[in-house]
């Protein structure tokens, strides 16, 4: 069967709107945001001032910091990794203002019903699964979280998936330690988020699976994608 020819640059853009749509409608249902998510969701909610996105540049800036001394040095190319991540952080706080329900000064994440909430919460996993598989069929880096463990992993010659395993067990134990210093409870994680470190993965694959079938992703700009190998 022939496959639906798509643009990798149109990928690009719909991942991140609909990752950040998704990040903002699952902290809305108030049942734990991922273990990736958890330590900028955990500094927005202690620091009044700050935003979600603009603790997401704060934490993925540190995580940029570690990058570039792991990888023993910094490419200019990396840094597009964390414009990613100001792109994603712009489009979370943009969509916590225009969508009522998901902006926290409005509705006060999970006050609603709980057949919300829970409808909230599994549209926002499968989109977030959704959306990372788009992101893993463009030439542009994803953000700082997943290109720190594809930069790392392709250095030191580590298995890619055992690697990203320890990744997310890092930041779960970051996220429930940073909790439970600021706050001598579990804020920010929860039940939603054991659930999407068990399914999240197993979702991403099968959307690549199908994506792998039935779409063909072509750079349009095919000088600018190969400036992107690592």
């Amino acid at each position: 069967m022939k496959k639906i020819k798509l643009s990798s640059e149109a990928a690009y853009v719909l991942g991140i709107l609909l990752l950040s749509l998704s990040v903002a409608m699952i902290a809305s249902a108030d049942f734990g945001v991922s273990m990736i998510v958890a330590p900028a969701y955990i500094l927005s909610l202690k620091v009044s001032f700050l935003t979600f996105g603009q603790a997401e540049y704060i934490v993925q800036g540190i995580l940029f910091i570690i990058l570039c001394i792991a990888m023993k040095g910094v490419r200019l190319i990396y840094f597009e990794a964390f414009v990613t991540g100001l792109i994603y952080g712009a489009a979370l706080d943009l969509w916590r203002v225009i969508i009522p329900h998901f902006n926290p000064d409005l509705y006060a994440p999970g006050s609603f019903s709980m057949p919300l909430r829970i409808v909230y919460f599994s549209v926002g996993m499968v989109m977030t699964s959704f959306s990372i598989a788009l992101l893993f069929n463009t030439y542009f880096f994803p953000q700082v979280y997943d290109f720190f463990v594809k930069a790392v992993s392709h250095k030191y010659q580590l298995n890619r998936t055992k690697f990203k395993i320890g990744f997310d067990m890092t930041f779960l134990l970051i996220s429930v330690t940073f909790s439970l210093i600021l706050f001598g409870r579990f804020n920010g994680i929860g039940i939603g988020t054991v659930i999407m470190t068990c399914l999240n993965g197993l979702i991403i694959g099968a959307f690549s699976k199908l994506f792998e079938k039935h779409f063909a992703f072509e750079p349009r700009f095919k000088r600018l994608a190969s400036r992107f190998e690592l």
